[in-house]
């Protein structure tokens, strides 16, 4: 991973694309002063001289994406929920919110679509990343050989305890949890929600090499994120997001 003005996280794997996709994954270091259920001019942003709005939206821990395929305005408001945000648009940067769930960025130069997605356990075992994938296919024509997805920081398998009641629905919603479950000391069972994540989507057609995985904890790192686990409440949250460069005129 590369750290980028000790605030966000930068991958390679996006920044030597050849494209001038625009992304990072925030830390408790950077903030930002989104809205929800709306596009907000952008201010301080990585990337700002390229985009105009960055869109967030309320998040339920569903599966639901809301696709943006037109040019905001500063009237839109978006009522509902969604927890994956897909746009084709130029100048926008679709961005999600976490504090242990995990931001996955995806990104298809080809079709020149981008897709913020969070994840939390319930919405990795409904399949929110496979549903997000076939969206990018069935209404961009995205081929599933030119997506390149990073998982971003989020609870660690080192830390992630999980009980029965979510173990249950894990058994029912992903029949190769055997490779995302350790079981820990006392015969605790833990979670590696970014394994779980990267599994899906290479079963849905992914190739591995396209896929990159920020292996950090934020349960662990008290000093670069908030942590719901750790904190027992919502203190702050990471703002994660990615967007096209708005075309020069």
């Amino acid at each position: 991973m590369m750290m980028t003005s000790s605030s966000v996280i930068t991958v390679p794997a996006f920044v030597d694309a050849g494209t001038q996709v625009r992304h990072f994954f925030g830390t408790r270091r950077h903030a930002m002063g989104l809205g929800l259920e709306m596009g907000i001019p952008r201010r301080g942003i990585p990337g700002s001289a390229s985009s105009s709005w960055t869109l967030s939206v309320k998040q339920v821990h569903g599966t639901e994406a809301l696709v943006v395929d037109r040019v905001l305005a500063p009237t839109d408001r978006f009522v509902g929920g969604w927890d994956a945000l897909v746009t084709d648009q130029p100048g926008i940067m679709v961005a999600v919110r976490t504090a242990d769930c995990v931001p996955i960025l995806m990104h298809d130069p080809q079709r020149r679509v981008v897709a913020a997605v969070h994840a939390g356990w319930r919405g990795a075992v409904a399949g929110i990343v496979p549903k997000t994938l076939a969206l990018l296919r069935s209404r961009f024509g995205s081929r599933l050989e030119h997506v390149r997805i990073s998982i971003g920081p989020s609870a660690g398998v080192c830390c992630y305890e999980v009980d029965e009641p979510v173990l249950d629905r894990l058994y029912q919603g992903f029949s190769d949890w055997k490779k995302v479950v350790r079981i820990k000391r006392e015969g605790r069972a833990h979670l590696d929600l970014k394994a779980l994540v990267k599994e899906q989507a290479q079963a849905f057609g992914v190739s591995p090499s396209c896929i990159t995985t920020v292996n950090v904890c934020t349960i662990c790192h008290k000093d670069l994120f908030f942590s719901y686990r750790r904190e027992g409440k919502v203190n702050g949250t990471m703002v994660s997001a990615i967007g096209l460069p708005m075309r020069q005129a």
